[in-house]
């Protein structure tokens, strides 16, 4: 793990794996960059493979002041990152929050970007799912340790990922949270939920299909989990209709969000490479 300064002081974490097309990955709301192992253990022989812990996420410093956890600010920061590293444009793989990073930076900085893969979320966001993200957002878990999660986790989530194996959710759980002499603890600022309070306290969802047609000529790929509540198969068929250039894997056996270790979305990940390089 390395440390630059964003442009506003905070500290912020990333690593580096590899050579050929930057890849810059962003994660999940509340996720870090330990969500792309899958992806630097698949590319890391094809492509520069940067992964950034976003402002109060995994190692990156937390900010005092929780409005900044928001997709301008976090845009920003990815940016910034790219500006530290010489990097006049990448491709990025956006894991949900970091897909819509990814969208927001294509309306205004189009320049800097040579693709998108857009892993389970598009410019509908699903009320059921953000509903069900406030019900954990900032909010310690109760495992103990890892192991009492992935035995937990194995039942609680069957229906939305059937199939997962014990291990498989250890380390989902060694990835999300980490280990204290209380328990699980989290591995991000608990302010963010504050953030997104605050930010959707009108509860009106914004409309973000300019921003999605604002991928006009870049390769685009979408990787959808089967069982999603965040994006739904309507909204996936009209990204679809509007871009029928766009790859796209539906990973069965998969909620939000899939791991990105599936032949599926691994295979969507290389065809994207390629169109890049091309």
């Amino acid at each position: 793990m390395i440390r630059f300064a964003a442009d506003d002081g905070r500290m912020l974490a990333y690593d580096e794996c590899g050579t050929g097309t930057p890849l810059l990955c962003l994660a999940g709301l509340t996720r870090n960059m330990d969500d792309f192992e899958p992806v630097v253990d698949a590319f890391a022989d094809r492509a520069r493979v940067i992964r950034l812990d976003t402002r109060g996420r995994g190692g990156s410093d937390p900010d005092p002041d929780f409005m900044n956890y928001n997709l301008i600010r976090e845009g920003r920061d990815a940016l910034n990152l790219l500006d530290h590293l010489g990097l006049p444009k990448a491709a990025i793989l956006g894991t949900s929050r970091g897909g819509l990073i990814a969208m927001m930076l294509a309306a205004g900085h189009k320049d800097r970007l040579s693709g998108i893969c857009l892993n389970d979320i598009g410019p509908l966001v699903e009320p059921r799912g953000l509903a069900h993200i406030m019900t954990y957002l900032g909010i310690p878990p109760d495992y103990s340790d890892y192991d009492d999660a992935a035995r937990r986790l194995e039942i609680g989530m069957r229906d939305r990922f059937p199939g997962v194996t014990r291990d498989q959710w250890r380390s989902y759980a060694r990835r999300l949270w980490r280990q204290s002499e209380d328990g699980l603890a989290l591995r991000y600022d608990p302010a963010l939920r504050h953030a997104v309070m605050e930010q959707s306290a009108t509860d009106a969802l914004p409309d973000l299909w300019p921003l999605f047609d604002a991928l006009a000529g870049l390769p685009l790929a979408l990787i959808r989990g089967a069982h999603s509540d965040i994006l739904s198969p309507e909204t996936a068929a009209e990204m679809r209709r509007r871009r029928p250039d766009m790859i796209f894997a539906e990973i069965p056996d998969r909620g939000h969000t899939p791991f990105l270790d599936e032949p599926d979305a691994v295979a969507a990940i290389a065809i994207l490479l390629e169109r890049i390089s091309k």
